[in-house]
């Protein structure tokens, strides 16, 4: 990292912003051509699960090249300055790798979809329809590296509570 004094290496921080992000983009490559999609996603155990539809670009490239990039932001805004040169972003954001694979088992879909639910909804179910998890895609990407960057906020050792 070109600014290692912002470099996130707390743990909690690490998990804080996987748990409050929105979104979750996801880089792939085909053919040496790149792709980056905004997801849905819940993070656990390592691993981030991503809801899609069965079929698509994305599909067709992670079959393809199953190793991705994502990143993702917490906290972001706009820092204004007197002078134009002085405006700034303030945010906390990870840039992570990993390889993608679909969940097939239907037992594991209800435990992705339940993630995702409880994320977004604050709810989960305890059943699904056989169509609706016929009709829906699960992307596991078990997370194999990660790096974390801050920018106008106090040290992510102290920081990370909604409350800050």
């Amino acid at each position: 990292m070109k600014r290692p004094e912002k470099q996130i290496m707390d743990e909690d921080m690490f998990q804080t912003i996987l748990s409050e992000s929105i979104v979750c983009r996801i880089g792939m490559c085909q053919d040496n051509v790149p792709y980056v999609v905004p997801m849905n996603f819940a993070y656990h155990d390592n691993a981030l699960y991503l809801h899609a539809a069965r079929e698509g670009k994305k599909l067709d490239m992670m079959a393809e090249n199953p190793f991705v990039c994502f990143e993702m932001e917490y906290k972001t805004e706009v820092s204004p300055a007197p002078t134009s040169c002085g405006w700034s972003m303030k945010y906390y954001s990870i840039i992570g790798w990993g390889n993608a694979s679909m969940v097939t088992d239907p037992e594991d879909k209800i435990k992705a979809l339940n993630l995702l639910m409880d994320k977004y909804a604050g709810e989960t179910n305890e059943s699904y329809p056989d169509q609706v998890l016929n009709k829906v895609a699960i992307i596991k990407v078990e997370i194999t590296e990660m790096t974390g960057k801050f920018s106008g906020y106090p040290k992510p050792s102290t920081c990370g509570s909604e409350n800050d």
